[in-house]
């Protein structure tokens, strides 16, 4: 099959979404263009669900999703379909997944068109980024992102940074002076090692401060009420913002003011049981992250992650932390 150059037929229809009815009913399409041409896709659903016909699924709630480990030992991808580029997880250690890039401009609009969902628009912002051991990747779906929005807002103070606090406070000033808006973006232990030193000593009036997550190997993981409570107070702010992403996914989840992440609306979160992967928990009941990304055209829009969360009726969720490391049931079966 020839896919590439498609994106924007499926692009037009990502961003047209509106109902349930339209969400359900493209996601089911892309069931089945993954069943009939995504080898590692249709040999994991056939291994692990060896009764299920394509025909029988008219639903999303009937779609299986596919252990996140495999783009581990995999190349997760639609016949017929020519990478660019691939992004790379973060690992600390061991095997790391690669998600193969076919039109990266797909998960550029994504990025964009998502963080305008949660935020406004991305031209009324300046992005700064606190990403160490991220920059240092070549292939890091994070740093892609954080250039892409740069990259559609006209501000000129934009920048990465890694231990240039005292430069990072002085285009702060800058900002502050003149009014303008700022994403101050950061993983875990570089915003948690600004606030011990009582950075930046000076109010933080248009400055959303966001994290990502990511003690890598550097601090003790902290749960993330504490770590907001520790960094409102540090930096005297009302909230603090957390991205819900991974180079698996082309889409990110954004955390609002009430604690909860929203998705924009190409993509929702699913829980799975903790007691049997391959049934959805009950209501109420906390469970494993799986997650449509219906931007994951070219490799697999149902993820089965490795996180503990809660879900609200309005589809809303919470991140409480990460299943133990065992493999999703029937993982071990695709792994060679």
């Amino acid at each position: 099959m020839a896919h590439t150059n498609k994106w924007q037929t499926h692009a037009a229809r990502l961003w047209a979404l509106r109902t349930e009815a339209d969400f359900t009913a493209l996601a089911v399409e892309m069931f089945r263009l993954h069943f009939r041409h995504n080898p590692v896709y249709r040999d994991y659903v056939t291994r692990v669900f060896p009764s299920l016909r394509e025909e029988d699924v008219t639903d999303e709630g009937q779609i299986p999703f596919l252990p996140i480990e495999l783009f581990k030992s995999h190349r997760v991808l639609l016949d017929g379909c020519e990478p660019t580029g691939y992004f790379e997880s973060s690992g600390t250690g061991g095997a790391t997944s690669k998600h193969w890039l076919v039109e990266p401009e797909l998960y550029e609009e994504s990025c964009v068109r998502g963080f305008e969902y949660a935020f406004g628009p991305v031209s009324d912002y300046t992005f700064l980024a606190l990403l160490p051991n991220y920059l240092e990747q070549k292939h890091s779906s994070l740093v892609h992102m954080v250039r892409t929005l740069m990259a559609f807002s006209p501000s000129p103070y934009h920048g990465f940074y890694l231990n240039e606090t005292d430069r990072l406070a002085e285009v702060l000033r800058q900002t502050e002076a003149e009014g303008r808006q700022v994403l101050l973006l950061g993983v875990t232990f570089a915003l948690l090692e600004l606030a011990e030193k009582g950075w930046p000593g000076f109010p933080l009036r248009h400055v959303r401060v966001m994290e990502t997550g990511g003690m890598k190997g550097r601090r003790k993981e902290i749960v993330r009420d504490e770590l907001h409570t520790v960094l409102r107070r540090s930096f005297g702010l009302p909230h603090i913002y957390s991205e819900y992403g991974m180079c698996e996914l082309f889409s990110q989840a954004y955390l609002h003011e009430d604690g909860r992440f929203v998705c924009p609306p190409w993509m929702r979160v699913r829980l799975r049981s903790v007691y049997d992967p391959l049934r959805a928990a009950a209501p109420g009941e906390s469970g494993g992250i799986d997650v449509i990304d219906l931007a994951n055209l070219y490799s697999c829009p149902f993820i089965s992650t490795q996180d503990l969360g809660r879900q609200w009726p309005d589809g809303r969720f919470t991140v409480l932390g990460r299943f133990d490391g065992s493999d999703i049931r029937g993982c071990n079966l695709m792994v060679q």
